[in-house]
């Protein structure tokens, strides 16, 4: 049965279950202590009896067949539905026995006892037992569905009263893995809300933790973030912000930028007075603990469709944890700063703080770095081409070595189509820069230009061949650069050819215009004499000709006089 759930619950979940297993070690040691009492005891009851079958079954086998024997749950529903408190313990530690050692599901007639004991009048019998169901929750070997139906649901809430931490935890740590599935989100809305949104508050860091947790299981869907927003949860998870303990931090985070991904909660997420909200993203943004510090700007960026956001980031100086996520050594994390700067470089306003803060510096030495993801490139060329646009932003570009970056990205064999069409665009709007063209222009090596002429001629993607034909059309061709062009001329009459080809006029005039840069060469020119290339220029030429005598019989009123 697949849990459900994403790799991040799927980690969190395993790390939970680790620090559970670490307490084992006591508990077994109880548990042999308790069925040694009880098989020492000389009471000859049926109800001793059968502790003490159950105490012997639990010391000698190990196997599931034996310990889901029809003897064994007959043994457990007799101790789970007696009043004594010793006899409850001894069918609790079984189940806990039980949840150490299953690998498959719990059979559904093992359930029945199970409420029982949740329902006992001893605190640490419920404990015992919910901790069992903890582990049997973690490992996906009871049905969720079910326990809801039976009505576990209502004592495990009950817990969240007890006042007892480990009884709370365990809980919570219940609800949390319950609320993973969509179908018992009615339930756990219906009454565990308020409860959890209390616990939350905990001065038990782990109460507190696994509060959190459970909430945050509840902001995976729309319909139960939208409930959860409703009953107050927004400021009590900013409040988590703030947190000492850096589990809560992360649980509280994700479960705001699931509420963020709404944009009908960003008014009340943003209206928390004194910008609160993005005072402690910003914050928890320079955490030592860079899980933390990448989320809370994955939060902020999802934040940023809201315009209020991106005075508040500015006036608060979101620079310094942007740029120390950039430096990171962690992908997703560089990214995450990324996504949010990218949308910060997309607002005229911002465009000339950041040039002078130094991103373009920054962004550079992210291109050089041999292992930049795809996402890093893709990301990278839009806030350049951002950037540039502002007005210290062409001679930053130069002063800084975002053009070698990108030219050294450029020769990167393990590019996908998608982020090189990002690429050559931003290449290709940057030689639209009198200055930067030039300096390209002498900055390309015979590599460069081998691999722009091997996109040119590629048929995969139209947009990527015209974004290379047109960087090498748009190059200054002093002489070094015609040499280097001389190799290829025969791959790029080809592609020329195709583009004259082409019934896109914007791939017409490109070949046209590149031919007759090329042609002031003799090779060039040598090649294209009685040429295929040669006769298609002709062709192109007599339709031109055509249209414009057929433009000249129509003679089309001037705009003026149509739009007066």
């Amino acid at each position: 049965m697949a849990s459900g759930f994403c790799d991040n619950c799927s980690r969190l979940l395993k790390e939970f279950a680790a620090r559970l297993r670490r307490f084992w070690g006591e508990l077994e040691l109880k548990v042999r202590e308790v069925f040694r009492a009880i098989v020492r005891c000389t009471c000859f009851t049926p109800e001793r009896r059968t502790a003490r079958d159950l105490s012997s079954l639990y010391l000698i086998y190990d196997d599931e067949t034996q310990l889901l024997s029809e003897e064994g749950l007959q043994a457990l529903s007799r101790l789970s539905a007696s009043q004594n408190a010793d006899l409850q313990m001894a069918a609790a530690m079984y189940y806990l026995h039980i949840s150490h050692q299953l690998k498959s599901s719990l059979p559904c007639a093992f359930m029945e006892p199970v409420m029982a004991l949740l329902l006992s009048g001893d605190q640490d019998v419920q404990k015992t037992i919910s901790l069992a169901l903890v582990n049997l929750l973690v490992k996906n070997n009871v049905c969720k569905e079910l326990m809801i139906e039976m009505g576990m649901l209502v004592p495990i809430l009950e817990l969240f009263k007890s006042g007892d931490p480990t009884a709370q935890c365990h809980s919570c740590a219940c609800v949390a893995m319950l609320a993973s599935s969509e179908s018992n989100t009615d339930s756990l809305l219906m009454d565990g809300i308020i409860p959890l949104l209390a616990l939350a508050k905990s001065y038990d860091p782990k109460i507190q933790q696994n509060a959190t947790w459970a909430l945050l299981h509840l902001t995976h869907s729309d319909w139960s973030a939208r409930i959860l927003c409703q009953a107050g949860a927004i400021p009590v998870l900013v409040l988590l912000l703030q947190s000492s303990d850096s589990e809560v931090q992360f649980y509280s985070c994700t479960a705001l930028c699931n509420i963020a991904a709404l944009q009908e909660h960003h008014q009340k997420l943003l209206s928390i007075g004194g910008h609160y909200l993005s005072k402690s993203l910003l914050t928890l943004m320079s955490s030592p603990v860079q899980k933390n510090s990448a989320q809370a700007c994955r939060c902020l960026q999802t934040l940023s469709k809201n315009v209020l956001i991106h005075e508040q980031l500015m006036e608060l100086n979101c620079v310094l944890p942007l740029k120390a996520l950039l430096k990171t050594a962690t992908p997703v994390w560089i990214d995450s700063a990324l996504t949010l700067l990218s949308t910060l470089t997309a607002h005229p306003s911002n465009k000339d703080i950041l040039v002078s803060e130094g991103f373009l510096e920054e962004i550079s030495q992210l291109l050089h770095h041999p292992r930049s993801s795809c996402v890093t490139i893709e990301h990278s060329c839009k806030i350049i081409v951002d950037l540039c646009g502002s007005c210290m932003g062409e001679q930053a570009v130069m002063d800084s070595l975002c053009l070698s970056g990108l030219l050294w990205a450029l020769l990167s064999p393990f590019l996908s189509d998608a982020t090189l069409l990002y690429l050559t665009s931003c290449l290709h709007h940057l030689m639209s820069y009198n200055q930067l063209r030039r300096k390209i222009s002498i900055a390309v090596t015979p590599e460069h230009i081998c691999r722009l002429v091997e996109l040119s001629a590629q048929t995969r993607s139209s947009q990527l061949s015209y974004n290379c034909a047109s960087i090498i059309g748009k190059f200054e061709m002093i002489e070094g650069l015609i040499q280097l062009l001389r190799p290829h001329f025969k791959t790029m009459s080809k592609y020329l050819l195709l583009f004259l080809k082409n019934k896109d006029v914007k791939f017409q005039q490109l070949g046209m215009a590149t031919i007759a840069i090329l042609k002031k060469d003799g090779d060039f020119s040598s090649l294209l004499s009685d040429s295929e290339l040669e006769v298609e220029i002709w062709n192109v030429h007599l339709q031109t000709e055509e249209t414009r005598q057929l433009l000249e019989m129509i003679q089309p009123s001037s705009p003026s006089s149509v739009n007066p």
